[in-house]
């Protein structure tokens, strides 16, 4: 039998790879993001490419569970994409992760496909929720975690759900009054078994957070309605891993990791940019973040040179 077939299918919480198998993969993911957005000719490049490392953490580093022989085990823990437009990029890392055909990332937006601008629920095995309507994701998060308190057989030996929620949402999106009713529910019910993780790139599509709406002190905000809060480089991967085990371990209240991230991460003409938070590359685009990608900025001589 093949050893990754293997290990892709019987061991639960996913492949625990290496630091250094962790960041190449991340990077064939970005590369893989960058494909898909030509193919369509429109997506969300910024935010895609800022959380491949911690999407790789997620679903590569050994801390979420899943199976992927059944992908609706009871057991799984979930994911929950609030910012519903980086898409491109959980397609991306589900297909390396053995949900489904790599190949199958190149229908990405087109008529019929299963691989839509928004992913929606039942269409793509690991998709948890249809997302799309900013500020929302939060509170459908909280509302998995409480429902998974609610006395069932599915509980450990301590009586805690077997299962655990992560929801990942946008800074921009914490401009969106229901986010806030969301936090304030689970911060008063101690839905330890939350953690958010903010994509903190301080930019949208109006341009930077601080200049549309400023959301400092983010921290403080989020510990005034009782949640324990850590901060991380994004692109940190370990430190990443390290963050979610971390909140893994608090049981007193719901956790929210703000991971501070580049807009564009590893390609240079992108990072940082607003202009990129909704916008496709072209083929000369292309080509220029690929070989960003591949030779880490120039860090890395092709084997041409």
């Amino acid at each position: 039998m093949d050893i990754n077939f293997y290990l892709y299918t019987h061991n639960v919480r996913g492949i625990i790879m290496t630091l250094e198998e962790l960041q190449i993969k991340a990077n064939e993911i970005r590369q893989d993001v960058v494909k898909m957005l030509l193919e369509a000719g429109s997506g969300h490049a910024a935010g895609s490419l800022g959380m491949a490392d911690v999407f790789t953490a997620l679903y590569f580093g050994g801390v979420m569970k899943h199976d992927l022989t059944n992908p609706y085990w009871q057991d799984r823990d979930r994911l929950i994409l609030s910012n519903g437009h980086i898409c491109p990029l959980l397609y991306a890392t589900l297909a390396h992760a053995g949900f489904f055909s790599l190949s199958e990332l190149a229908s990405l937006r087109k008529l019929g496909s299963r691989l839509q601008g928004h992913p929606e629920r039942e269409r793509l095995p690991g998709i948890e929720i249809t997302s799309g309507p900013l500020g929302c994701g939060l509170a459908q998060a909280a509302g998995y975690s409480y429902a998974a308190r609610i006395p069932t057989s599915h509980k450990d030996t301590e009586g805690n759900p077997r299962w655990r929620l992560y929801c990942v949402c946008s800074d921009g999106e914490h401009q969106e009054g229901n986010h806030w009713e969301a936090v304030m529910f689970a911060g008063k019910n101690n839905l330890s078994n939350l953690t958010l993780l903010v994509d903190r790139n301080n930019i949208q599509i109006d341009g930077f957070t601080e200049d549309v709406m400023p959301l400092e002190p983010l921290k403080a905000k989020y510990e005034a309605f009782n949640w324990s809060v850590i901060e991380v480089d994004g692109h940190n991967i370990e430190a990443v891993i390290d963050a979610i085990n971390m909140a893994k371990a608090i049981h007193e209240n719901p956790t929210v990791i703000i991971c501070r991230t580049i807009p564009g991460k590893g390609v240079e003409f992108m990072e940082n940019l607003p202009e990129w938070h909704g916008k496709s590359p072209n083929l000369g685009e292309t080509i220029e973040a690929l070989n960003d990608l591949r030779t880490l900025s120039g860090k890395i001589l092709s084997e041409h040179e």
